[in-house]
């Protein structure tokens, strides 16, 4: 509730819409020692104040199917993880919701291997559909964004989100825990916003040496509000500029 509050506080500051992400679970965690969430009950009466006090939509992640009509009850957008993009049964249940569907692009896809996923999207009756790039794989433990991938998935005529924290993830770098480069945040947000990008998304915490989950990779909530200014005059510049 504080996170949601000061965020709200920022982007009304600014002038930018904003969507309020958290997961009630962390399925995808390097170790089995690592923190996962509240649990999907706890955590979606959590996101449903968050929804009610501030009038914010909501968006969190899905890993199963049953988990589909429970959450679609409190949130607006139901997010695919990367490492699910390619599950059928769990894109068909997503996008015949009726929610806002967002699917994050997998780092192990290119950006055109992403026109599939669409094409199973549009199949089940989507038509809110959301694509996220969040960085391909590079070797070991690092990511890495390819700035094509942008114009390539927004040429099939859905709005492009760019992940920019989860992209400096140094994916199991700290052994039994993802490391990060959050110093690059506002260098990979410039450059993402330049490319002509619908959204950006980004993990915001007070305090991200204790965070208990991405937090090597978190923007401190001190650095918020001048990004999000930033950010909104590039976006301004270029989409005002004719080509």
């Amino acid at each position: 509730m504080k996170m949601a509050q000061a965020i709200k506080t920022a982007a009304d500051e600014v002038g930018i819409p904003l969507i309020f992400k958290a997961s009630f679970d962390k399925a995808n965690r390097s170790s089995i020692r690592s923190f996962r969430g509240p649990g999907l009950e706890e955590g979606l009466r959590v996101l449903e104040r968050v929804n009610r006090e501030f009038k914010l939509p909501i968006l969190t992640d899905v890993h199963e199917v049953s988990q589909v009509g429970p959450v679609r009850e409190v949130a607006d957008v139901l997010q695919i993880p990367a490492f699910l993009c390619r599950q059928t049964d769990l894109l068909v249940a997503v996008a015949s919701s009726g929610a806002v569907m967002n699917v994050k692009k997998g780092q192990f896809l290119a950006p055109w291997d992403m026109q599939n996923i669409v094409e199973k999207a549009e199949s089940a009756g989507c038509e809110r559909l959301i694509l996220t790039e969040r960085g391909c794989s590079f070797g070991y433990n690092n990511l890495v964004v390819d700035m094509r991938s942008f114009p390539i998935m927004r040429s099939w005529g859905w709005p492009v989100v760019f992940d920019i924290t989860h992209s400096l993830q140094l994916p199991g770098g700290l052994g039994d825990a993802t490391g990060g480069q959050s110093e690059f945040i506002e260098h990979l947000a410039r450059a993402g916003v330049a490319c002509g990008v619908d959204g950006v998304f980004m993990e915001i915490h007070d305090d991200p040496p204790h965070a208990l989950s991405d937090g090597p990779n978190a923007l401190p909530l001190s650095r918020l509000k001048p990004l999000l200014g930033l950010l909104k005059r590039i976006d301004e510049t270029i989409k005002g500029a004719s080509v």
